[in-house]
């Protein structure tokens, strides 16, 4: 773990009876970043994030928070990480102040410093209006609003978020990362993110890209799609294995059998598409060309498609 780390990640690995969820996971987060945990469901994802929020232990390898060991001082990493679980964890007959200040209670705070705070975070969040409110008639934008002002009640130096975005339309969307950005700059809060959606994973500074428990990709969001080299097409076709092995005899281009389509890396796609075409347009269907983006990251590096996982 370098010192300028907020958490650092070496040799984990983690197993549920015989099924192993993380495969010797290494790297690390620095401070102030915002960092996305990217991967489809069983990815690994949520075992990662109960491990760094000490609800799992370390079975294998180490994990760091702020230089403290998870397994040797899990009471201590508590008090510096925020948590905002993908399930609502507010209690819905309660309002928004008294939601808060339970979560208060919970970390030792009272009196005076407890409702500065309080005012603080509902000044913050634009919830200043609402603070008696009954949090189920918030709406669902507002409801993570809440979530995740309680999770930074203590004023934590890292906030852990799990599937943030889960049951939000896209404006509340939109709202929630505009808040993670201003949170990162204003106050240096490094911000952790596990999601499964590809936007998101572009509005990380870095990110690591998990499959079945294995980090198969890490970098910032250009450097991964870089790594691709050149455009990616699709071919859609009735006989896929039979015309990849032609492709590949006839262009010397490797062509990927992902079910009815064919995926091809190429440099220059326009003019391998246009090749194609003329050479087995009969056989081709539809086909489609574009720029790389994380989804062709994660099928260049697991060899089949995100949501197939």
């Amino acid at each position: 773990m370098t010192e300028a780390a907020a958490i650092g990640v070496s040799g984990l690995s983690h197993w549920y009876g015989t099924r192993q969820a993380l495969d010797n996971l290494q790297f690390d987060i620095s401070k102030g970043e915002i960092f996305g945990v990217l991967g489809p469901n069983g990815g690994g994802k949520t075992t990662l994030f109960r491990v760094l929020s000490t609800l799992l232990p370390v079975q294998q390898g180490q994990v760091q928070v702020c230089g403290l060991d998870v397994a040797r001082n899990p009471a201590a990493v508590r008090a510096l990480i925020g948590v905002t679980f993908q399930s609502p964890s507010l209690d819905r007959k309660l309002t928004v102040l008294e939601n808060l200040r339970h979560q208060g209670h919970l970390y030792g705070l009272s009196g005076q410093p407890l409702r500065l705070r309080m005012d603080e975070l509902l000044q913050q969040f634009g919830l200043n209006d609402r603070r008696h409110d009954l949090t189920e008639t918030l709406s669902g934008g507002m409801q993570r609003r809440v979530e995740i002002a309680k999770g930074l009640l203590h004023e934590p130096r890292i906030l852990l978020l799990d599937e943030p975005s889960t049951g939000l339309d896209p404006g509340a969307r939109i709202d929630l990362w505009q808040f993670l950005e201003q949170l990162r700059q204003e106050r240096q809060v490094t911000v952790v993110v596990t999601t499964h959606l590809m936007d998101e994973a572009e509005r990380c500074d870095r990110l690591v890209i998990l499959d079945t428990g294995r980090l198969v990709a890490h970098g910032t969001p250009a450097e991964l799609r870089s790594s691709i080299g050149g455009d990616c097409v699709t071919i859609q076709c009735a006989a896929p294995d039979d015309l990849a092995l032609r492709i590949d005899a006839r262009f010397r281009v490797s062509a990927r059998v992902m079910g009815q389509q064919l995926r091809v890396e190429v440099p220059a796609g326009h003019e391998f598409l246009r090749n194609a075409v003329a050479e087995f347009g009969g056989e081709i269907e539809q086909v489609t060309l574009g720029k790389p983006t994380l989804e062709d990251v994660f099928v260049a590096r697991t060899g089949h498609r995100f949501w197939n996982a």
